[in-house]
């Protein structure tokens, strides 16, 4: 099993139905979420919700992933950086957090022994949203294995 990341800081703040960062799973493939961190990089706080998607509305920018593994590492999951169209969100909310009023103050959810599954399929999907409305433009990281 191969530890696949992506990186960044999110192109738009989130919204309650925009997300500001996305992974999908694969067309021939799926995923186990480890770790996702997610920071201030502004002086205003705000709130964070990890969501599950059953279909990708429009997704931003493709991100670049990585492999802890080699630099030839080619991932079946696609991080994405915010949305223009609302995904299909699931009821119920994995995690939720108010990062600080502070540059760097930050969170970290961690998913146990199994992880966060993402069932095979591009349709198949988790994204972080403001809970609250709109909220603030973050640094984040997503870990997850293969």
């Amino acid at each position: 099993m191969a530890r696949h990341s992506v990186a960044g800081r999110a192109s738009a703040a989130a919204t309650a139905t925009l997300p500001a960062v996305s992974l999908f799973a694969g067309a021939a493939g799926a995923g186990k979420i480890r770790e996702i961190g997610i920071f201030n990089t502004t002086t205003t706080a705000f709130a964070v919700s990890l969501r599950r998607f059953t279909a990708t509305g429009t997704q931003g920018a493709a991100l670049t992933e990585i492999s802890y593994e080699s630099d030839t590492g080619v991932s079946l999951c696609q991080g994405f950086d915010a949305h223009s169209v609302t995904p299909t969100i699931t009821a119920g909310v994995f995690r939720q957090a108010t990062i600080g009023a502070a540059a760097g103050s930050g969170v970290i959810w961690t998913f146990g022994d199994t992880g966060l599954i993402l069932k095979v399929g591009t349709a198949n999907g988790y994204g972080i949203l403001c809970p609250t409305g709109t909220g603030q433009v973050f640094d984040y990281y997503i870990d997850w294995d293969e």
